[in-house]
């Protein structure tokens, strides 16, 4: 759909226009009893809408496009399922419509108050990545609070699909779901695809089998990663592993990913992709069943506390191997850890809220957010500069799903931001 047919939606749903110049190209009145339910799949653009054209109340459907042209243009003519439609509204009218049956159809031009023309322009054609950056530090803050709730419940509904995927994957096996979920934020961004890929090669049932031994685990995580493939190492840690995982990948003809896949460039030492999974290893191995521990644990501080792994004693002075540095601590951190429940705990215990029709369980997500510090990432720095500052990891969310849904892909016309700013008088005259 063009920006000028999502404005022409717009105005039509919001009633912007102005009501007296409703007017039919025969001289017949319209009056908008309802606009009708926003349909957002197949069929006519808005349902069950009432009109009266000409003094009579029509009950239907309406559609809508930039030129009546369009009309012919998508095919509508030649579908039974426009035969509903009571009222074609266009931004220009060049054309008489039929419906299927051979019926003409009542149209009108829908005019868009000039005013609401430029805001529209001004937002959607705009170079920011937040195209009302300029305007946000001066909004109603109230408003934004009411938004943001909003938006990071939203965030977790559209995190729920993943999770359903996870499952629909692994059976219906939460802790699988759970495990690839983990893992993939144990990449941090950065190596997230390679970390998540190495999960699903590496079943969790084969890590779990040698819970027992933190060296299997980690020799089943690096091999399977492809960081134990250099013969010409001589490091006797590294030797060790390397032996183990030929012993292992022969029992569960596991084939390795290529280890050039995990990215260490522009990351600092401490986040490099093998200590992140020696210390994955740690926590999968002490932990065992992690997603029941994470049902069971009601107390975030004890969440955390589950959560701040320490890999063996090796990766005390390693940050890769063969590779010796100073002697110091590699436990998980406290934004690391934090990420973690953010990105892995929160949604996952929202999803099982609603899989299993247990409300509580989503409470217990958006509450956790609430609990949590704000996270600081690019997006969250950007809304800082334009004026909103978080003050939880539940409004960093709604910045992410606020940035992501709506800012890039410029659905100003759906943002409850854009909608103030669209029937204001400031945009365009800034």
């Amino acid at each position: 759909m063009s920006s000028q047919e999502q404005l022409l939606h717009y105005v039509w749903s919001y009633r912007l226009y102005p009501c007296n110049a409703l007017v039919t190209p025969q001289g017949l009145p319209v009056e908008v009893v309802d606009p009708g339910m926003r349909n957002l799949d197949a069929g006519p653009d808005f349902f069950n809408a009432k009109i009266k054209i000409g003094g009579i109340m029509w009950i239907g459907n309406v559609e809508i496009h930039c030129t009546s042209a369009d009309w012919y243009q998508h095919g509508h003519h030649l579908d039974p399922a426009y035969n509903s439609v009571i009222l074609h509204l266009a931004g220009r009218l060049n054309r008489e419509v039929v419906n299927q049956k051979g019926e003409t159809l009542p149209q009108l031009l829908l005019p868009v108050p000039e005013k609401i023309r430029e805001n529209a322009a001004y937002l959607l054609q705009s170079d920011y990545p937040l195209p009302c950056r300029d305007f946000l530090s001066v909004m109603d803050r109230r408003l934004i609070r009411s938004y943001l709730d909003d938006l990071c419940v939203e965030r977790m509904e559209r995190k729920l699909e993943d999770v359903i995927g996870h499952l629909q994957r692994f059976n219906q096996s939460w802790d699988e779901a759970f495990y690839v979920m983990l893992t993939r934020n144990f990449g941090f961004g950065l190596n997230s695809r390679p970390f998540e890929a190495l999960a699903l090669t590496l079943p969790l049932n084969h890590i779990l089998r040698h819970s027992d031994d933190p060296q299997m685990v980690e020799a089943l995580l690096f091999g399977q990663a492809g960081m134990l493939q250099d013969q010409s190492l001589k490091d006797p840690y590294y030797r060790h592993l390397q032996s183990d995982y030929l012993f292992l990948s022969s029992k569960y003809g596991l084939k390795c990913m290529d280890g050039f896949l995990f990215r260490k460039m522009r990351i600092r030492p401490y986040s490099f992709p093998h200590v992140r999974i020696a210390q994955l290893a740690s926590l999968l191995q002490r932990a065992g069943r992690l997603f029941s521990s994470v049902l069971e644990t009601e107390d975030i501080r004890q969440l955390s506390m589950l959560f701040r792994c320490e890999p063996s004693a090796y990766w005390a002075t390693h940050y890769s191997f063969g590779k010796e540095s100073p002697i110091t601590t590699r436990v998980l951190g406290d934004s690391s850890v934090d990420l973690l429940l953010i990105n892995t705990v929160v949604p996952i215990l929202f999803a099982y809220g609603r899989k299993t029709g247990r409300e509580d369980y989503c409470e217990r997500a958006l509450q956790m957010l609430l609990q949590l510090k704000p996270e600081n990432n690019s997006i969250v720095r950007m809304f800082r500069v334009a004026g909103i500052v978080p003050d939880c990891a539940s409004d960093t969310q709604a910045l992410i799903q606020l940035k992501k849904a709506y800012c890039d892909q410029r659905k100003c016309l759906y943002c409850r931001i854009g909608h103030i700013l669209l029937s204001s008088s400031e945009p365009s005259g800034k």
